[in-house]
């Protein structure tokens, strides 16, 4: 996955299919041999070397002329080149690897250049060419009915239309995904779908929506472990209640969210949630409670030298001292120092 993305990828019964079970020629062996590679380098997330493993892989298949094998490379390579960010260089790939399955019936591989086709197109904003390859490969999906493809297909076209800004039809496509990845009973996609559609429903205002959705995404999330993700949806929620008044509620999410950053120690998250929780307990009237938050936010802001957040921290605090009625702190906080510090 990137950036909310579903990607498609080989499983392990088509990778396994990829060396030839006998083969005398000792170019195809390490041609074989170099792709095998790189695909355990790029699931263990080393980009660069595992895009060098199947260059050269392709080198060696092209010069023995076998155009199946090549065109097998050109799609890893054009999903490598994805998830590096390289967008136009997945695209190259990519459409390599189509113009050599012109005259084949490998439809999977076809799915696969396709869909990497579509997501780099979407993430160069270009959505009618995002649109019109994502629908190709939605169509062998279906042909093929391989359940799995078609919830990335579905995710990936809600994602483009989301950026379009036509949000009905994003959900649209995200929920057709969403019933899919439950009928697999598939937790990683449907956190991911879960997301999205979350997300969808907040760009259309419809808060109460998307915190259901977010509050079941959250819960998959946890389940497995994805806590980056729940502190994430977990700002969203915090957000979405604040948006509609729900200050009570936004403070439980933002709680929720600096407990876990502590956990995971991510002293980004840990800063903004103690700011936005200060924020929140204000909006109910404790500005005892938000000048608490305030301080800890000082604090963290002085111990990673994030200024920005520092100088942001003291003027909140200026403005909770002042609405207290304690002007002697709110000077201090003014000249930039603490009562604590």
């Amino acid at each position: 996955m990137k950036r909310k993305t579903i990607t498609h990828e080989f499983d392990s019964g088509s990778q396994a299919q990829i060396l030839p079970p006998q083969e005398s020629d000792d170019h195809f062996l390490e041609a074989s041999k170099l792709l095998q590679q790189g695909i355990q380098q790029q699931q263990a997330g080393e980009l660069i070397t595992a895009i060098k493993s199947f260059q050269q892989s392709l080198g060696l298949f092209q010069a023995i002329g076998d155009l199946q094998k090549q065109a097998q490379v050109l799609s890893f390579l054009g999903l490598s080149t994805y998830s590096a960010g390289d967008y136009k260089g997945a695209i190259s790939y990519s459409q390599q690897c189509l113009s050599l399955l012109n005259n084949t019936s490998d439809l999977a591989l076809q799915m696969q250049a396709l869909s990497h086709l579509g997501n780099a197109y979407r993430h160069l904003n270009d959505h009618k060419k995002a649109i019109e390859f994502l629908e190709k490969c939605l169509k062998i999906t279906q042909q093929l009915q391989d359940k799995r493809s078609q919830v990335a297909a579905l995710n990936n076209l809600g994602l483009v239309y989301k950026a379009l800004g036509n949000f009905t039809q994003a959900i649209e496509y995200q929920q057709r995904s969403l019933e899919i990845v439950r009928e697999l009973k598939d937790n990683w996609g449907e956190e991911q779908v879960l997301k999205n559609l979350g997300n969808a429903w907040y760009a259309l205002d419809n808060y109460p929506k998307a915190i259901a959705y977010y509050e079941q995404c959250v819960a998959i999330a946890r389940s497995l472990k994805n806590f980056r993700s729940a502190s994430q949806v977990l700002k969203n929620l915090g957000n979405a209640c604040y948006t509609l008044g729900d200050y009570t509620g936004a403070v439980k999410y933002y709680e929720e969210r600096l407990q876990l950053a502590k956990e995971i120690q991510d002293k980004r998250s840990e800063e903004q949630s103690l700011g936005s929780l200060g924020v929140a307990c204000e909006a109910l009237g404790d500005h005892n409670k938000a000048i608490t938050y305030y301080e800890e936010r000082l604090l963290l802001a002085r111990s990673i030298k994030d200024r920005r957040s520092e100088e942001q921290a003291l003027a909140s605090l200026r403005v909770a001292c002042y609405a207290l009625g304690d002007y002697a702190k709110a000077i201090q906080y003014q000249q930039g120092t603490s009562p604590n510090s």
